[in-house]
């Protein structure tokens, strides 16, 4: 129970990575946020993590959204302790054919979105809080049809290294989880045919050392333990959870 009595506000918490990391939360004794776009999903969540877990509606892609969700959980929670700033797609197309609709999209919800929960989220985190963002190991290397997610993945490692150096004075510490390929819903998001998921997914899986896709639940250990006690003297850091991929 090492994150007894801590406030978690977790985007993106309503599925895979983020809602296993929810779970690993609440049973270290953590009070749960979830934030999500889907009204049913956000709930059947909620409930499937337990005790007194909030789930709010919110897409982070839109200032007003946030501004109204933090609105929301400083009346009902108050303060903040841990971010996970996890929401985010994955869609891929090759330079040719990426329209600026899907860039707009992509860059939104991964950068835009990130950057400006963690502003909202400012004037609600405690001094030590600590707040981790999800970016990508692809951002480590070229991945052909992944222009735009792996630029606005990159983003975020660029971002996260500025805020730790910003937000230091408050002893608030920032880091980064890259997950490789993980087995979540994501894939079946990507708006691509099974047959093309499914070749894509046999591609990436011949570039993992480990020779196997990671689970939600590995990455959720990794950022409990970023946020937890033990990671007292660790920001401004990425930890890479790619089974070796990005050395490969």
């Amino acid at each position: 129970m090492s994150l007894q009595n801590k406030i978690a506000v977790i985007t993106g918490g309503n599925s895979g990575i983020g809602l296993a990391t929810a779970q690993e939360l609440h049973q270290r004794g953590a009070r749960v946020v979830i934030v999500g776009r889907n009204p049913s999903s956000v709930t059947t969540a909620a409930q499937s993590i337990g005790g007194d877990t909030l789930g709010l509606v919110a897409d982070v892609s839109r200032v007003a959204d946030l501004e109204r969700v933090f609105q929301e959980i400083k009346a009902q929670v108050g303060v903040i302790d841990i971010l996970f700033v996890n929401a985010g797609i994955a869609k891929f197309a090759p330079l040719a054919d990426s329209q600026e609709a899907l860039f707009d999209e992509m860059t939104d919800a991964n950068y835009k979105g990130a950057f400006f929960t963690v502003q909202r989220a400012l004037p609600l985190l405690s001094d030590g809080a600590a707040v981790v963002f999800t970016s990508s190991t692809v951002a480590h290397f070229g991945m052909a049809g992944a222009s735009i997610y792996a630029a606005s993945k990159a983003a975020l490692n660029s971002l996260a290294k500025t805020l730790a150096v910003e937000l230091a004075g408050r002893k608030i510490r920032v880091n980064v989880v890259s997950p490789g390929p993980i087995a979540t819903p994501i894939f079946s998001k990507m708006g691509l045919p099974e047959s093309a998921v499914n070749e894509m997914g046999g591609a990436i899986l011949a570039q993992v050392p480990l020779a196997r896709f990671g689970e939600a639940q590995e990455v959720a250990k990794a950022v409990a333990y970023l946020v937890s006690p033990e990671a007292s003297y660790v920001t401004g850091t990425e930890l890479l959870i790619d089974g070796g991929m990005a050395q490969a």
